[in-house]
């Protein structure tokens, strides 16, 4: 049997919910939770197939309560509903954890979809809001633009070299690679080695 966890601080809000999900899912079993500990209370008591999450919970909000549900090692699908639009939230929310993410708005058709595509394994995020996300990350994040030599040191600055260790490797002056260096955080909109590296593993280049 199915385990849908609801946790909304709205009532009216989760019946809405919880009369949608039983109507899809006539043989499941759907608990209600309204605030951040009723929903580590119930996720210490059993496996949940899905959890459906407010970002405006009272308390520690939504986007905390997600990173903590992960920190856990908690991996049930997790599809965060809330009243803001996407573009304040979605991309938090999705970075924090979240298999998708939903405004309370939207229809029930395309609630349904956003659930049967988390349950599979998949994130769930509107057409027009993956739309507007390639185009942000078309702009600002792109390693493509970068040179030969600017990936070279760019790899080599994600892999933790220093910026004279790099100058040996690849018989440059220290002076030039500063100056990659430089090129690169610009061209990728990166502010430090850090962001440089994570940069890095995200996309899979070291």
């Amino acid at each position: 049997m199915m385990k849908f966890l609801v946790a909304d601080d709205h009532a009216i809000v989760r019946k809405g919910l919880v009369q949608v999900l039983r109507e899809e899912f006539s043989t499941a079993e759907i608990t209600e939770v309204a605030s951040g500990s009723e929903v580590f209370h119930q996720l210490s008591k059993q496996i949940w197939d899905i959890i459906l999450l407010d970002i405006s919970m009272p308390g520690r909000n939504g986007i905390e309560i997600l990173k903590q549900i992960r920190a856990n090692g908690i991996k049930a699908p997790i599809l965060m509903i809330s009243m803001h639009s996407e573009e304040q939230y979605a991309l938090r929310a999705l970075r924090a954890g979240a298999s998708g993410f939903l405004n309370k708005e939207s229809a029930t058709e395309e609630l349904l979809v956003a659930i049967r595509k988390v349950l599979s394994g998949k994130k769930y995020v509107s057409a027009s809001l993956t739309e507007r996300l390639t185009e942000t990350f078309g702009e600002k994040t792109d390693h493509k633009q970068l040179s030969d030599r600017e990936m070279q040191v760019f790899q080599l600055i994600a892999m933790g070299k220093t910026v004279s260790e790099i100058a040996t490797e690849i018989s440059l002056s220290v002076n030039t690679i500063s100056t990659y260096r430089t090129r690169i955080l610009d061209k990728l909109k990166l502010k430090n080695n850090s962001e440089l590296t994570r940069y890095a593993l995200d996309h899979k280049l070291i």
